[in-house]
């Protein structure tokens, strides 16, 4: 999926969230063309694929086209995946936003385990 064709999808898919879960996300939603491989795993192994950001810029999403471009030719993604993937990290990523307004870390702190739990399994691996 091209870029323009995630940023539409992006786009329709936001209209189908309640509006007060944007509420106070005053840089809103970003589409951005970047790749950002996560440094804490082999090349190639895992991508950020978004991010909640909460700083002295405000608060916004950003989602990573070139991240799930790669993933999406490692495991030969059709556009339902595509679709799926784009709804599944803004949701996520929406939740952070929500917690974070109302001064909860629950989903920070599983996505903590998570990672820990996958740098674990890489380690075992080598």
């Amino acid at each position: 999926m091209t870029f323009e064709q995630a940023g539409e999808l992006l786009d329709v898919m936001a209209e189908t969230f309640p509006p007060p879960l944007f509420d106070g996300l005053n840089g809103g939603v970003n589409l951005l063309e970047e790749t950002v491989p996560d440094p804490e795993f082999p090349p190639g192994e895992m991508y950020v694929l978004g991010e909640y950001c909460d700083g002295p810029l405000g608060r916004y999403i950003n989602l990573y086209h070139g991240s799930f471009a790669a993933l999406a030719a490692r495991e030969n993604w059709d556009a339902g995946t595509w679709e799926e993937e784009l709804r599944l990290t803004l949701s996520h990523e929406l939740t952070h936003h929500m917690e974070a307004r109302g001064g909860l870390h629950t989903l920070d702190d599983r996505d903590a385990e998570e990672l820990a739990a996958w740098r674990r399994e890489y380690r075992e691996k080598e």
